[in-house]
């Protein structure tokens, strides 16, 4: 008997030291050693946003003279509804073949390019075939909304934050935030690229996530987030919490040998 409660104090030991979530493991962006200056400066390392399919483009025009407005009112969709969903009427969806429908002007091709090249091609169409080369026309091209979806330990759902950069510690607490159960060293995104999709991994617990190119979210990423391999195994979110089930444990084991040694 001696000897098996030996065994389950040194088991019961062994689990209150491995099983309890510390503070590294709910702690953003600690000093673990991997940068070399005291003072991280975050370097920008997102290059500009190339538009991808399933995008939604807000054009907007504004114009000196007001015969010139009423033109561009042709091209400017009016929705009744406000917010993103407006925006989702009164946008420009990018098509599977890369295109978005313009008034009057027909199918423009925008995949891949970035939101600024998009004004100047429509502008330039504009010009072409309906203004005068005098004429002072103001044209903005932006994302409608940065569109992403989180899933795992924490809030689940499709989000949208009327931003052109968002970084994905924003992007989560917007989200709802994540679990303590969460495992923050191996963040998946999965992001659309216009050959396909690729699964990038970031570390939320390093300081150095502020340099990596995943750091900042693109439209329509996917951000996973994995369970701690010791949720996974059951055991719990704190000494308090390991302890009991630990306690149970022994109190299964304990009423279990007495029974076999009296049979």
């Amino acid at each position: 008997m001696n000897r098996l409660l030996f065994g389950i104090v040194i088991i019961i030991f062994s689990v209150l030291c491995t099983s309890c979530i510390t503070n590294k493991d709910v702690v953003y962006l600690q000093d673990k050693g991997t940068v070399v200056s005291d003072s991280l400066q975050l370097v920008e390392l997102s290059k500009p946003y190339r538009v991808q399919i399933n995008d939604i483009l807000s054009v907007n025009f504004k114009a000196v003279d007001s015969e010139v407005n009423k033109l561009l009112g042709i091209f400017q969709p009016v929705s009744k509804v406000g917010g993103a969903s407006g925006l989702y009427f009164s946008g420009f969806s990018v098509d599977l073949h890369g295109n978005i429908e313009f008034p009057i002007l027909g199918k423009i091709n925008v995949l891949g390019y970035t939101t600024d090249e998009i004004r100047l091609k429509i502008k330039d169409a504009l010009f072409e075939k309906y203004l005068k080369k005098e004429a002072q026309v103001f044209l903005t091209v932006k994302l409608s909304g940065l569109r992403y979806t989180v899933t795992g330990e924490g809030a689940n759902g499709i989000f949208t934050l009327q931003q052109d950069r968002v970084n994905i510690i924003d992007a989560l607490a917007n989200a709802g935030g994540m679990a303590n159960t969460a495992d923050r060293t191996d963040i998946k995104i999965i992001r659309q690229y216009p050959q396909g999709q690729k699964i990038h991994s970031i570390d939320l617990t390093d300081i150095a996530a502020l340099k990596s190119p995943y750091y900042f979210i693109q439209a329509n990423d996917i951000i996973m987030v994995k369970p701690l391999k010791r949720k996974a195994i059951g055991a719990g979110e704190t000494a308090t919490q390991t302890l009991r089930t630990v306690a149970s444990i022994f109190s299964v084991i304990v009423s279990t040998y007495f029974l076999v040694k009296n049979l």
